[in-house]
């Protein structure tokens, strides 16, 4: 288990405060007391808590590849990683690590969003394109992981667990009362509802 974080400005010149983005990272310690790790450029920033399982001194995150092309901040265990990374290395991608973490962001570059076609695993995971100044967050099919996330139009924010978010001084912890009629009848919350709005 790992804790990822992160915001994204709509307006990438509007930078991002790493020490609010360090806050919602280590309200998510818990989840990762092995590692932590910040990264930023213009208008978006990645967090990261890491519970080192596979490639124990390699699978610092966040993680770059293509010469800073790709980033990744990533919570999960990709079980056919191990295939994954051979298939590209037969394409002529070159890793600098053993961890599914690198394998994950190589598909992404390699397929894009339609990487997640190739996936057998448990993720939750943001990757940020530079080059073409776009985020791409997932998560598995069942939720097995969580990715919480806020929009208002010009901030984009996502965690792990609501409480990071809550860190950020745009985001209120204000109830969703439809939510809270949901667990209290059924004992969770109905789609993609949480007992925040």
């Amino acid at each position: 288990m790992c804790g990822i974080a992160g915001i994204v400005h709509a307006n990438l010149s509007e930078p991002v405060d790493r020490s609010l983005l360090e806050q919602m990272a280590v309200k998510l310690r818990h989840r990762g007391p092995d590692d932590f790790g910040l990264w930023s450029e213009r208008g978006v920033g990645f967090g990261h808590q890491r519970l080192s399982i596979i490639d124990i001194a390699g699978g610092h995150q966040p993680m770059e590849v293509g010469e800073g092309s790709y980033c990744i901040t990533y919570n999960g265990e990709i079980y056919n990683y191990i295939e994954l990374k051979s298939e590209l290395e037969a394409k002529g991608f070159r890793f600098r690590t053993h961890s599914d973490t690198e394998v994950l962001l190589q598909m992404y570059a390699a397929y894009g969003e339609a990487c997640l076609a190739h996936l057998n695993g448990m993720f939750a995971f943001a990757v940020w394109d530079t080059a073409q100044k776009k985020l791409f967050a997932a998560r598995d099919r069942l939720g097995i992981k969580p990715l919480y996330y806020y929009w208002d139009g010009q901030l984009f924010a996502f965690a792990s667990e609501p409480k990071a978010l809550l860190e950020h001084p745009r985001i209120a912890a204000e109830i969703d009362r439809e939510a809270l009629e949901d667990y209290l009848n059924l004992q969770y919350c109905l789609g993609d509802k949480t007992l925040f709005k």
